[in-house]
């Protein structure tokens, strides 16, 4: 009888990929996880219990078939590990990097819960595919069929890829616009290289354009040609916009100077990262070198501008928040790292105002906060300690409090585009439809702020929901 490969969680402990001094990490924006070893991967993947209601694939917003991968993995099949991963993820490299696997597939690892430590999903998910590359086991888009049809996807961000690259594949001509001038959205020029290098990102935007994608940047959809244009242009329309537009904190010196929105100071130092020339980066306006750093915020964009004041060379970086650690709605894991190459965080803290000297921010005025009685969801609201306000010293101000979607409708002079009163994109479910015919809508601009995962769902749900009813169509006019 062979040997049993998998439940091997009671003799082989957890073991992350090794992670990279903090003192060192802190000098370079390199990605601070080293890759796992081939032998680390199988054991790794070993551990995985092989249970029979996989927790772990239920709370992966693709289904990924992760217990089957690992097993695959364990037994040294990688290629078909790779096959199974890329069947359901259309970027599994990059899901496995960004993901928080631990509030989603690793959070709900059964032998999690039993005691012996998560089996580590994505640095295996990374591994994979990593591997895959390296091996030339990714193939090139090649559709069998080529077809008259032609989809224009509004955004080149996850969303707006993952659709591109099932409707691609299917044979469908695919026209991407994106208003910048790189494709990947957020993945380009929102997350850190720390997280995310950006040659993943480049490498996976190749692939499509070599398939026959065809990208439309520098285009500002509303300005450099209209919607109802792109709508006369193809046969379906999905906007995959994301949503851009940075929550304000509207309090006393709000408009200082210093006082900066977080997508601006990454986009600022992703493009440096790039070699690009950023004048408000050299002249200091989006650069923390040598500054006081306050970030506002909790959420993953705030652990995003923490660590790269930090590698920017900040004299000192707090992150302000009004909760307690344990209602931190950013990855744990994130903020762990922060804390570990030098950042603080005040918790129970809450922005009341900007101390400004001339037209430049200099401080924070901060109120002290405490949580409240829980409400019927069991959630407990901040509450203000009176008396307890003082100022913490800032040259800048990052606020990092979330982003909201533009107004669409009047942008683009399509009063009929359906939204709701948040501004989101109204859609059918599971298809993406508007009640606009022909027109699709996916990722954040539907969901809110939202994972990068869920968007690639979104974007390959909606392809398959166009491809049917192309095919229904084509039934149709052949009778």
């Amino acid at each position: 009888m062979a040997k049993q490969p998998m439940l091997k969680f009671v003799n082989i402990e957890r073991d992350m990929p090794q992670k990279r001094e903090a003192g060192e990490r802190r000098e370079d924006f390199n990605e601070i996880y080293a890759e796992y070893a081939d032998a680390k991967a199988k054991e790794q993947s070993s551990r995985c219990s092989q249970c029979g209601v996989p927790y772990c694939q239920q709370h992966c917003p693709l289904h990924n078939n992760i217990p089957d991968w690992l097993r695959l993995t364990a037994e040294g099949r990688l290629q078909e590990a790779y096959e199974l991963s890329q069947a359901t993820n259309t970027f599994p490299e990059i899901c496995g990097r960004i993901c928080p696997q631990d509030r989603l597939c690793e959070g709900n690892c059964v032998i999690e819960g039993s005691g012996h430590g998560t089996v580590t999903i994505g640095s295996v998910e990374k591994y994979i595919t990593d591997t895959a590359w390296d091996q030339g086991w990714v193939l090139p888009i090649s559709p069998s069929v080529e077809r008259a049809e032609t989809v224009g996807i509004i955004g080149a961000g996850p969303g707006g890829l993952a659709a591109a690259d099932v409707l691609r594949r299917a044979g469908i001509q695919v026209t991407v616009y994106d208003r910048y001038d790189r494709a990947g959205g957020l993945l380009t020029y929102g997350i850190p290289g720390f997280k995310l290098e950006k040659d993943v990102v480049v490498r996976r935007n190749n692939q499509l354009a070599q398939g026959g994608v065809k990208f439309e940047l520098n285009t500002d959809v509303g300005t450099d040609i209209s919607f109802a244009d792109l709508r006369a242009k193809h046969d379906a329309i999905i906007i995959a916009t994301g949503v851009y537009k940075s929550r304000d904190l509207q309090a006393e010196g709000s408009e200082a100077g210093g006082v900066l929105r977080a997508i601006d100071f990454l986009t600022a130092s992703n493009r440096k990262s790039f070699g690009d020339a950023v004048p408000e980066f050299d002249s200091g306006a989006l650069n923390a070198e040598g500054k006081k750093v306050v970030v506002i915020g909790g959420g993953d964009t705030a652990m995003d501008c923490v660590r790269t004041s930090i590698r920017q060379g900040a004299t000192s970086v707090k992150c302000l928040y009004r909760r307690d650690r344990a209602n931190m709605p950013g990855s744990q894991r994130e903020v762990q790292n922060a804390e570990e190459e030098g950042v603080v965080f005040e918790w129970l803290s809450a922005p009341k105002g900007f101390v400004v000297e001339g037209d430049a921010v200099s401080g924070v005025m901060v109120q002290k906060m405490r949580l409240g009685a829980p409400d019927a969801t069991g959630r407990q609201a901040p509450e203000v300690i009176d008396g307890a306000d003082y100022v913490e010293d800032a040259d800048i101000v990052i606020m990092a409090l979330g982003f909201e979607p533009e107004a669409l409708p009047t942008l683009w002079n399509e009063p009929e585009l359906p939204v709701s009163r948040w501004g989101t994109i109204l859609t059918e479910y599971t298809s993406g439809a508007t009640q606009m015919d022909g027109v699709y809508a996916v990722g954040d601009i539907v969901r809110g702020a939202s994972l990068v995962v869920w968007a690639i769902k979104d974007g390959r749900d909606c392809a398959e929901a166009i491809l049917e009813k192309m095919n229904a169509n084509a039934v149709i006019a052949a009778e």
